[in-house]
């Protein structure tokens, strides 16, 4: 079984940064892609970042050039560092780690507010 814990979560206000750990039970390199995910309020689950095992990374339109994404193989942990945080980024952030097509992991989550 895998599991996935995430931490660094907050209240921050607008402008601020947050960085945001995923430590994985297992070894990453038993994943293919890793992926920070997020859901707010009402709205359904959306993909914030994602990288994949050869290290290639891909974000969502609204975080490019203020959220990077990164893979610690050694560490087993993920991170996503936030930048300029927006009010619009309140939501609960999740990580997922994909193993095959058909089997991926995702963790209990953590909560980022962003104040105005």
């Amino acid at each position: 079984q895998v599991q996935l814990v995430e931490s660094g979560g907050g209240l921050v206000q607008a402008g601020g940064s947050l960085r945001l750990s995923c430590a994985a039970s297992r070894s990453l390199l038993m994943f293919g892609a890793m992926g920070w995910y997020r859901q707010a309020p009402g709205k359904q689950r959306e993909m914030v970042a994602t990288i994949s095992s050869g290290g290639n990374t891909n974000y969502l339109d609204s975080v490019k050039g203020r959220f990077t994404i990164s893979r610690h193989n050694a560490e087993n942990t993920v991170y996503l560092q936030m930048n300029g945080l927006k009010p619009e980024d309140t939501a609960v952030y999740y990580c997922k780690a994909t193993q095959t097509t058909w089997i991926s992991y995702w963790g209990q989550g953590t909560q980022v507010t962003v104040s105005s």
